[in-house]
C-alpha cells in the first residue's frame, strides 16, 4: 500500500519556523516530523510513499536525498507553481495513486501511534470508499457522525456553521486526526478541480457513498504551533 503524507503547506502556525523552512522539517526531540512519519509507517509495513512539497520543497528534497529516503520508494508530487491545499493536492497526486486499489493519507505534521494495520482492517471490513480517523478530543472543527459511524455532516464551532445531510438525528461530534485510508474509485467521484479543501469534497461524497469514521484513543498531537512541539516530545520520545 502506498501512503500520500501531505508535506506542501505553508505551516503558518509554526511561525517563525517557517519563515524560513517547511513545516515537514520542524523537529521534535531532534526528529524532523517527515522523518517520524515515514519510520511510522514503514513499522506497519508501508515503504511506498508520495510527497507533496511546495514551500520550501527544495529543502524537503535535500533531507531525503541525504538519508537515502529512508529506505523507502518515493515519489514526490511537486507543487511548486501553486499551492493546492488538501483536495487538489490529492487530484494532483493521481498519477502516482490511481492504479492503487487503497491508499492512505496523512498530514505530515501529525504525530500519532494510532494503529494502522487495525485502521486498514477496519475500513476493509466495513466496505466504505473512505475511513476517516477521528477521537473524541477538544479540536475548533468537529465531523459529526450518526450511530453506524457513518459521515454525515461538519461543523465549526468558532461560527457555529454546519452542513448536515440525512435528515435531523442526533449525531457524535468527533475531531478529524489527519489519516484517512482512500479506495482509488475516488478519482472517478471528484468534482472539483485547481484549489481546494478535500473536505469540501467530502461533504459531497458523503451524500452518495459511505464515509466511515474510526473512532480511536490513540495519542495524536497536531504538530501545528511552537507550544504543540513541547507538548508532543512529552509523548513522542
Amino acid at each position: 500500500m502506498k501512503a500520500l503524507l501531505f508535506a506542501a503547506g505553508m505551516g503558518t502556525r509554526l511561525k517563525p519556523f517557517t519563515d524560513n523552512h517547511p513545516k515537514a522539517l520542524a523537529q521534535v526531540n531532534g526528529v524532523a516530523l517527515l522523518e517520524r512519519n515515514i519510520k511510522y509507517l514503514q513499522s506497519y509495513g508501508i515503504n511506498d510513499f508520495v510527497i507533496n512539497i511546495h514551500h520550501f520543497g527544495g529543502q524537503i528534497l535535500a533531507f531525503l536525498a541525504e538519508n537515502d529516503n529512508f529506505g523507502a520508494n518515493i515519489e514526490i508530487s511537486n507543487e511548486s507553481e501553486e499551492l493546492l491545499e488538501t483536495g487538489g493536492g490529492l487530484l494532483f497526486a493521481k498519477r502516482f495513486l490511481e492504479n492503487e486499489k487503497t491508499f492512505l493519507i496523512m498530514n505530515v505534521d501529525i504525530l500519532t501511534d494510532l494503529n494502522i494495520t487495525n485502521f486498514i482492517k477496519i475500513h476493509a471490513l466495513k466496505g466504505g470508499m473512505i475511513t476517516l480517523a477521528v477521537s473524541d478530543r477538544d479540536s475548533s472543527r468537529k465531523l459529526m457522525f450518526n450511530d453506524k459511524m457513518y459521515l454525515k455532516g461538519w461543523k465549526n464551532l468558532k461560527d457555529n456553521k454546519k452542513k448536515v445531510v440525512g435528515g435531523i438525528f442526533k449525531l457524535r461530534e468527533l475531531a478529524f486526526s489527519g489519516v484517512h485510508c482512500v479506495n482509488s474509485e475516488i478519482f472517478d467521484k471528484m468534482t472539483r478541480t485547481g484549489k481546494f479543501s478535500i473536505m469540501d469534497e467530502y461533504m459531497d461524497l458523503m451524500q452518495e457513498d459511505i464515509i466511515i469514521g474510526y473512532q480511536h484513543t490513540s495519542n495524536l498531537i497536531d504538530v501545528g504551533k511552537p507550544e504543540s512541539i513541547a507538548e508532543a516530545e512529552k509523548l513522542f520520545k
